[in-house]
């Protein structure tokens, strides 16, 4: 049964419905060690497009070693997150339970938005108390004395970070939060990390760099509704079939007398909570860095973005991470980057990463120019280009 006829699709992936929730969750976070300095374990970015490299291979005993590889990559913006609160968590027989949270006392419309369901009703008082506490003696006193007893009580720290969606020129107003885990020294120490960070900005480049593995975590693509056949990969039934071929011919037995839970039945597709581990980091971009897509090999001037844009996504004008594959979502959507859980040891992981060339051209067609001054060389001016440069040549002679 197994290698005759093996069954269609995965049952660990049950139940195959929409996600509850638009950004990726972390459901578990790397574990901690006291003897490393504090630092933070998790991003958010959004995803802008893809497009491909060209790199040698450094790995002494394969086929491929010293060979030249082409691979896909994705481009991720980072633009910096601000942090806005802390959380500390005490642990309990039945795990983890959050013992004390404390807002920073400056916090961003953007991030109030999220907070509230109707904004415009909310927003003269939204949040008033929390930066009240900062400003009078007896809350100043009272926030010490909370962050005391987080050092004292919790086993685990955690910093409320928030995106900024003004830097990604979405049409996005509210802003993603999330808890990013404090892993490093001893509680005191997060604790005082944790609040040098409040109402600062946190680089990409704090947290990864390049040749570095990490994990993403975001929802799929969305299909919508879809047969069994698409939906499982179920073979299809002989052309004659009565009623329609795309479906499963028997569904289970008389007794026991229901449908049972592994029969492929259509339903929802797509638009599901998924992690991809081990992710390599090919590049980590600055913001304003005309050369982000320049190698040592290829000594043109030339930024990530690509010539037109990335479709349906626009220009990269803030930090961008440039990942190894293909993940999961489509063009826009926010990704929850994580440090990697595991210890990484294989020649495939620890591979230094020199890349040659990266691509450029446009993403619309069939691009043949890495630059617009590449395509101006050899195509000439248009028409509406030379008149603008005859103009500018006349006006000092007027």
């Amino acid at each position: 049964r197994k290698f005759r006829a093996p069954r269609h699709g995965s049952l660990g992936f049950l139940p195959r419905k929409r996600c509850a929730r638009h950004r990726g969750k972390v459901k578990s976070f790397p574990k901690d060690d006291k003897s490393k300095p504090c630092h933070l374990t998790a991003f958010m970015g959004h995803k802008a497009g893809m497009s491909h490299i060209l790199r040698e291979v450094d790995r002494v005993g394969s086929r491929s070693h010293k060979k030249e590889v082409v691979e896909a990559v994705t481009i991720i913006e980072t633009p910096p997150m601000i942090a806005v609160g802390v959380v500390g968590y005490i642990e309990t027989p039945r795990g983890l339970r959050s013992f004390s949270t404390i807002f920073a006392q400056h916090i961003s419309d953007e991030c109030k938005r999220r907070f509230y369901k109707n904004w415009y009703r909310c927003k003269k008082k939204a949040h008033m108390r929390t930066g009240q506490m900062w400003a009078d003696d007896d809350g100043k006193k009272s926030i010490d004395t909370n962050f005391n007893k987080i050092s004292k009580h919790c086993s685990v720290v955690r910093l409320l970070c928030h995106t900024q969606p003004k830097l990604f020129k979405l049409k996005e107003k509210k802003a993603n939060i999330m808890e990013i885990q404090i892993n490093g020294g001893e509680i005191a120490d997060k604790v005082a990390y944790a609040r040098s960070l409040l109402e600062k900005p946190i680089s990409v480049k704090d947290l990864f760099a390049e040749n570095e593995l990490l994990d993403v975590i975001g929802v799929t693509r969305g299909h919508g509704y879809k047969g069994v056949t698409y939906r499982w990969g179920t073979k299809k039934l002989p052309r004659k079939t009565h009623k329609g071929l795309r479906k499963v011919a028997c569904i289970g037995a008389w007794h026991p007398s229901r449908v049972c839970f592994s029969v492929p039945r259509a339903g929802q597709f797509g638009y599901h909570h998924r992690t991809e581990v081990n992710k390599k980091v090919y590049r980590v971009g600055t913001k304003g860095d005309n050369k982000s897509a320049s190698t040592p090999f290829d000594l043109t001037d030339k930024a990530i973005t690509p010539m037109g844009g990335f479709h349906h996504y626009g220009e990269i004008n803030e930090d961008f991470l440039m990942i190894k594959g293909c993940v999961m979502g489509p063009r826009k959507r926010v990704l929850t980057l994580r440090k990697s859980l595991l210890t990484h040891t294989k020649r495939v992981a620890l591979e230094k990463i020199s890349l040659k060339f990266i691509d450029t051209a446009s993403k619309w067609g069939h691009g043949r120019f890495q630059t617009d001054a590449e395509k101006k060389a050899i195509q000439g001016l248009l028409k509406k280009e030379k008149s603008t440069d005859c103009d500018s040549a006349l006006i000092p002679l007027l």
